[in-house]
């Protein structure tokens, strides 16, 4: 369906409207969707919510999906940046907090990292569960996030070392979100501090790498 389905069969009205621009507003909306899906997938999965729910969930009509969306997996592709850019920053801000060893710096990551995702479930059933297996397509796109995450995240904990060797960061990316699934399925066990202590084992072979 064509991404210019709006009201009244075309363009939007270019007049501001209650105090925001039209960019403003499609931009509202799209985040309405973003959050409105979080919710939807984090109860009810990927599969088990429909672009009418997510849509009714948001406040909107079903033809406003279209402004922002082509189809349910951009959507969900939307999602699943968006929680992966709110939990980047976070871990990043942990990093800098922690100085600058790197096993420290590593060590605070995996702890807010973990922290997030024990205290937010809904997001990281979307970040860990509802991504995989979606399509080809789909599953591309989230192998490329997160060897993007790798890599930012190594650049993170030893900035001043030179970048790892990308098959070993895919696998220890892998690795530490294998771990946070086991985890998350065993109802968050062991206790937090272990959990970011095997991670960590794992995740400073990064930075050993590199030295």
């Amino acid at each position: 369906m064509s991404a210019n389905f709006l009201p009244n069969g075309g363009a939007e009205n270019s007049r501001t409207y209650r105090g925001m621009a039209p960019d403003e507003r499609r931009a509202q909306r799209r985040a309405q969707l973003i959050d409105a899906a979080i919710e939807a997938y984090g109860e009810r999965g990927y599969r088990g919510s429909t672009v009418k729910s997510v849509c009714a969930a948001a406040g909107l009509t079903e033809r406003y999906f279209y402004e922002s969306f082509d189809s349910s997996e951009a959507l969900l592709m939307a999602c699943y940046h968006h929680v992966n850019e709110q939990l980047f920053t976070e871990i990043a801000k942990a990093a800098e907090a922690a100085g600058g060893d790197p096993a420290a710096r590593g060590r605070a990551m995996l702890r807010a990292y973990f922290s997030a995702l024990q205290a937010q479930p809904k997001p990281a059933r979307v970040f860990l569960m509802e991504i995989r297996g979606v399509s080809p397509t789909v599953d591309a796109a989230f192998d490329e996030a997160l060897a993007q995450m790798g890599a930012a995240a190594a650049a993170v904990i030893a900035p001043d070392q030179p970048a790892p060797n990308p098959l070993l960061q895919t696998g220890v990316v892998g690795g530490v979100v294998h771990i946070a699934m086991r985890w998350i399925r065993d109802g968050y066990q062991p206790p937090l501090a272990e959990v970011v202590e095997a991670a960590l084992a794992l995740g400073l072979v990064l930075t050993q790498s590199r030295s």
